[in-house]
């Protein structure tokens, strides 16, 4: 049997490379906070925008630029511009609901504080199934949802529409991640195809 997996849903990991400064450190595990589905989230919506997160807003963007022209490869010049970031903070027994990211193109979350051990981030298909068989063994082209692994200084990048969650936090230390949006800058589409469009 030769199978070929089509139009597959790209997650893609880039590492930071280096740990966070203690500077970075105070500055965002130290944010207001507010309740969350599950856990809190920091009132500020723009974090990414701080002059004190420079060095990581280099990295985001460039992992954001290298993701999409792999990814997408537009032909037109178009670019992925962040619209909002903000920091989720999740203690032991606390987990960050089941979501999708609407008004946004690539969501990406970036780890500050995790147990590679333990943490992990789970994915789900929410596309409909007219039958639905019982699975003897699990694979990616049977499961409704697949989870990944994840640790410090990881950034995990996807399509906004794609499902997510994070399970029950185990262990006794605080899981911390920075997400974010992104949507279109330039032009999309096409004006032959009726799609024209500048953002």
């Amino acid at each position: 049997m030769i199978t070929h997996n089509l139009f597959p849903t790209s997650v893609s990991f880039f590492d930071l490379g280096r740990e966070f400064s203690a500077k970075e450190n105070k500055f965002l595990l130290n944010l207001e906070q507010k309740p969350n589905d599950g856990n809190t989230t920091s009132k500020e919506r723009k974090l990414l925008d701080d002059p004190k997160l420079a060095s990581l807003r280099e990295f985001v963007d460039a992992s954001v630029a290298s993701y999409f022209k792999e990814i997408y490869s537009p032909k037109h010049e178009v670019n992925l511009r962040i619209t909002q970031s903000w920091v989720n903070y999740t203690k032991p027994g606390q987990w960050h609901h089941k979501h999708a990211h609407p008004n946004s193109f690539v969501s990406g979350v970036l780890y500050i504080k995790a147990n590679k051990e333990t943490d992990r981030i789970q994915f789900f298909k929410e596309s409909y199934q007219q039958i639905k068989l019982p699975v003897d063994q699990y694979n990616l082209s049977n499961s409704d949802s697949w989870w990944l692994p994840i640790e410090t200084g990881q950034l995990i990048l996807f399509p906004s529409s794609l499902t997510h969650m994070v399970p029950t936090l185990q262990g006794d230390d605080q899981r911390v991640s920075m997400s974010f949006n992104t949507f279109p800058v330039g032009y999309v589409g096409s004006d032959d195809d009726l799609t024209g469009l500048r953002l």
